[in-house]
């Protein structure tokens, strides 16, 4: 059996644009996808934390260093610039890995530069 497990999170960064234009997809400060692993045009759960909306879709890379959160396509109805968004992704793990699993989550700040990195530890799990 495998099962499905948090693989990298950016916690509560802020929406800096939303462009409905644009074909799709969400732009990331690259910075942020690479302190957690996340790699352009994978799969991302996005939730809107103001408004409670959940959406799929997947990742680009914006300018480093940008601090660049910008909804894109249809998402860009689902929240407003100065909303906080959780990211998410996901990844399977067999019995034997899933206990060993650590996520990666970066938390940012109000400009979204990323203030603390961190490997959460698994609980409950022997």
């Amino acid at each position: 059996m495998h099962r499905t497990l948090l693989a990298a999170k950016i916690h509560s960064c802020t929406i800096t644009d939303a462009n409905l234009q644009y074909m799709g997809s969400i732009s990331i400060d690259e910075l942020l996808l690479k302190a957690v692993g996340i790699v352009p045009y994978e799969q991302v759960h996005v939730v809107n934390v103001n408004n409670g909306e959940r959406f799929v879709t997947y990742a680009i890379a914006a300018e480093p260093g940008s601090g660049a959160i910008e909804l894109n396509g249809a998402a860009a109805r689902l929240g407003v610039k100065g909303d906080k968004l959780i990211i998410m992704t996901y990844a399977q793990f067999d019995e034997l890995a899933a206990p060993h699993h650590h996520p990666q989550v970066v938390i940012v700040d109000d400009l979204n530069r990323m203030t603390k990195l961190q490997s959460y530890i698994p609980t409950g799990l022997n």
